[in-house]
């Protein structure tokens, strides 16, 4: 379960494990678009006044902001699902 205002942890893996070479055009712009506007979400949320499964996810996607590759994508890269990312 994600907290308010945050994209849920069902898209989110259903977006890493899909390969991108089988991603539409629109799905690659929906994944940015999702991807970034969770980011900005995360980011202004206090870490007090996230839950403890947002606390993980976060961790697990990256939404430190910073400039690393999240776990997700080490692992889709690993596999050579990464794409050009």
């Amino acid at each position: 379960m994600s907290d308010a205002g945050r994209q849920s942890f069902t898209d989110k893996a259903t977006a890493a494990v899909k390969p991108d070479s089988q991603k539409s055009t629109t799905e690659h712009v929906g994944d940015k678009f999702k991807g970034k506007g969770d980011s900005a979400a995360s980011s202004m949320q206090p870490q007090s006044e996230k839950s403890t499964t947002q606390q993980v996810g976060d961790t697990f996607s990256s939404n430190s902001n910073e400039t690393q590759p999240s776990l997700t994508q080490k692992a889709k890269n690993a596999v050579g699902l990464g794409g050009s990312h």
